[in-house]
């Protein structure tokens, strides 16, 4: 609707698309994380100054359509107090250009920082990365640690507008955008083993988990998948629950191949392997104690 002379009603505005020819670049919507780049976040916060009551960064990744995959990030220098902000614009780009040469498909998305406080600050950075990631949107990924007396750990993204009539780079609003954890198959198994020695009593002892260990943890997962699956089939066909058709499809193309064909050989061998692993480990454990204790009884 108009706003009229005496209204105090905000103004939004978009980017301008300076070629007419080239299609206006869409606001993301949907915003996926990988583990790797929530890691390199939470490392760069642990390895912060005492004085830093935060860290900033760029995020790396691809865009498809309206949707924003950060794939990685990597630390930027910066220094912040009551009177000014001051980001190392050098060094960003220098990290930029490493990184380009290793993977060139992945483009600076946007930015994160820590903790839960958007500010003027905030408002100047963003502007900055906006500028790095033109014409697309710059996007901010703010991590909170969780640290900080009542306040939960958790993840939150963002997308700027401006504000007012004459819009400048420190008056802007921040928008919230949905965001989703992505992980690979190969992933799954590295974090489902951190959660799993995080959550043990035994955490702070610097071994490693067993391979069998492993072993019996994703077997006791791939049981209890089958048993709610099990579970679920039954209560379909005898009436209790509505089936659907998306998950029948999923479960035949999943379960319903036929098994004849699959190469077990290869994993008794490797399940031999880590027994032989283990026994020998055990075994060198138990002749490096009669040593020792041999050593002391002959010792005058």
């Amino acid at each position: 609707m108009p706003v009229g002379p005496s209204s105090s009603a905000i103004h939004f505005h978009s980017s301008a698309v300076s070629d007419p020819s080239q299609p206006t670049p869409r606001t993301p919507t949907s915003i996926t994380i990988h583990p790797v780049a929530l890691f390199s976040i939470l490392d760069h916060y642990l390895r912060r100054n005492e004085t830093q009551e935060r860290v900033i960064g760029t995020l790396l990744g691809v865009r498809s359509g309206n949707e924003v995959e950060v794939r990685s990030s990597f630390a930027v220098l910066h220094s912040e107090t009551s009177e000014q902000v001051a980001v190392d614009m050098e060094y960003h780009r220098t990290m930029y250009e490493l990184h380009h040469k290793v993977n060139s498909k992945e483009v600076i998305v946007g930015w994160y920082s820590t903790g839960s406080d958007l500010n003027t600050y905030s408002a100047l950075i963003q502007n900055f990365y906006s500028q790095e990631t033109t014409p697309h949107p710059a996007i901010l990924v703010s991590v909170n640690t969780g640290v900080e007396e009542g306040q939960e750990a958790g993840v939150s993204a963002f997308v700027s507008s401006p504000v007012g009539v004459d819009p400048k780079p420190e008056n802007c609003v921040f928008v919230p955008v949905p965001v989703d954890l992505r992980f690979h198959d190969a992933e799954k198994s590295g974090l489902d083993l951190l959660v799993g020695t995080a959550a043990s009593p035994t955490s702070t002892s610097p071994q490693p988990v067993a391979d069998v260990e492993i072993l019996e943890r994703s077997l006791l997962s791939v049981s209890s998948m089958l048993d709610r699956v099990l579970s679920y089939v039954q209560s379909v066909l005898s009436g209790e629950k509505e089936g659907d058709q998306a998950i029948g499809r999923y479960l035949m193309d999943t379960l319903g191949t036929a098994t004849d064909d699959l190469e077990k050989s290869g994993f008794n061998s490797s399940l031999q392997d880590t027994l032989m692993i283990s026994y020998l480990a055990n075994l060198v454990r138990s002749q490096a104690e009669v040593s020792a204790r041999l050593a002391l009884a002959t010792a005058p």
